[in-house]
């Protein structure tokens, strides 16, 4: 099989699995969600005025700065809170595990590793919050 035909069952082996399927739905549900498509919006704007604001430089109003932190710091709660907020945020880490492996198991093959024993870690791709690996 050509690597790129593999690419393609590949792809479709991803879009067929229960993770992928869950992500989607998940996102689907966040599309749908006016309200917490509404405090999205409000939370963009809210980045927006802040940016404007810390952009005027020493002539900025620290009191407003910090209003508008905390109202960002509250709005970014809210939806963060929000229970399709949480179910899109699980289901999109599971697809992301599943394609870093997936990468990670590509990476190792065109480095010269036998593709039926090399073994990915179980990494999310964040280093953030990772103490390293190997």
């Amino acid at each position: 099989m050509e690597p790129i035909q593999a690419a393609r069952e590949l792809g479709k082996a991803i879009q067929a699995d229960e993770r992928f399927k869950a992500y989607f739905a998940a996102k689907d549900k966040n599309d749908s969600d006016e309200a917490l498509q509404n405090l999205i919006g409000e939370f963009n704007l809210q980045r927006e005025n802040l940016s404007r604001e810390l952009s005027k430089g020493e002539e900025k109003e620290q009191s407003k700065v910090e209003n508008l932190n905390i109202k960002m710091r509250e709005t970014y709660e809210l939806i963060m809170n929000n229970e399709n907020m949480q179910e899109y945020t699980r289901a999109k880490g599971e697809v992301d595990l599943m394609i870093n492996q997936v990468n990670q198991i590509i990476a190792m093959c065109c480095e010269g590793e036998n593709p039926d024993t090399c073994e990915p870690k179980d990494c999310a791709g964040s280093c953030s919050s990772c103490a390293g690996c190997n």
